[in-house]
């Protein structure tokens, strides 16, 4: 019996059946115990294989996304000072949005909760099945300077085109060069008709210009951005510095 067995785990090995692999003494101890009969045998089996396919998926496009720490929206707030009631929110979580291919803006000052609604929604997004990524600005802007001769970045550039979702955290945070202007709006323009866009920003679309020095340019990525586009404004004082700690006892 023993030989087998793993005989069994050699073939899964050779098959790619890590689920049935890890699984296999336990799922034969129970079916012995059970008496189980073969079709109900065979079908706890596959079971096995998928769940552990699944949770492998899901681990692989976590590890992908690159979620901030602070991402689920369990925790998050509603009806305080912004535009998120608890029916808006759940709306958002349901992810219909995502399907319709609808953009959502969330703009307003640092440390209004932009990036923790923006990456619960895109880790939302990946545990539903999407290939959802969230990226800070400075993380696409290097990926476009460096893509043509650098491996990985070719990689991410091909990744992202792939993209269900995409979030884009503190755009236009700072000015681009004219030449890395171009190649973001080149970017959008390639994926704006198959990929929801979130972006979070604290400019307003007025001053998008001053930060790509290029009004045309500006204009047209505007275009394509608020087109199907949800645009929600948060208001209020910094979660950071409203919560801030301090190194003096009882302050």
């Amino acid at each position: 019996m023993e030989t087998e067995k793993q005989r069994i785990r050699e073939l899964c090995t050779a098959f790619r059946l890590g689920g049935i692999s890890n699984g296999i003494k336990a799922l034969i101890t129970e079916a012995e115990q059970q008496e189980m009969g073969y079709v109900k045998f065979l079908s706890q089996i596959l079971e096995t294989e998928a769940t552990h396919r699944s949770v492998k998926d899901l681990n692989k496009r976590e590890k992908a996304a690159w979620l901030p720490q602070m991402s689920d929206l369990n925790h998050y707030k509603t009806g305080s000072e912004d535009e998120i009631s608890p029916g808006r929110l759940k709306q958002l979580r349901e992810l219909n949005w995502v399907d319709q291919l609808f953009n959502i803006v969330l703009m307003g000052p640092s440390g209004t909760g932009k990036t923790f609604l923006a990456a619960g929604l895109c880790q939302d997004a990946v545990k539903a099945g999407y290939n959802a990524y969230f990226r800070r600005m400075d993380d696409l802007v290097n990926m476009l300077k460096t893509k043509d001769f650098v491996k990985t970045q070719q990689v991410e550039y091909k990744r992202l085109l792939k993209a269900n979702l995409l979030v884009i955290d503190d755009i236009m945070l700072f000015p681009l060069e004219k030449n890395l202007a171009i190649s973001f709006f080149n970017f959008i323009n390639q994926i704006y008709e198959s990929t929801s866009i979130i972006i979070t920003t604290n400019k307003k679309p007025s001053d998008w210009s001053k930060q790509l020095d290029d009004e045309a340019i500006a204009t047209a990525l505007l275009d394509r951005l608020l087109y199907h586009c949800e645009v929600i404004n948060f208001s209020g004082e910094s979660y950071r510095l409203k919560n801030r700690k301090t190194i003096f006892e009882g302050s």
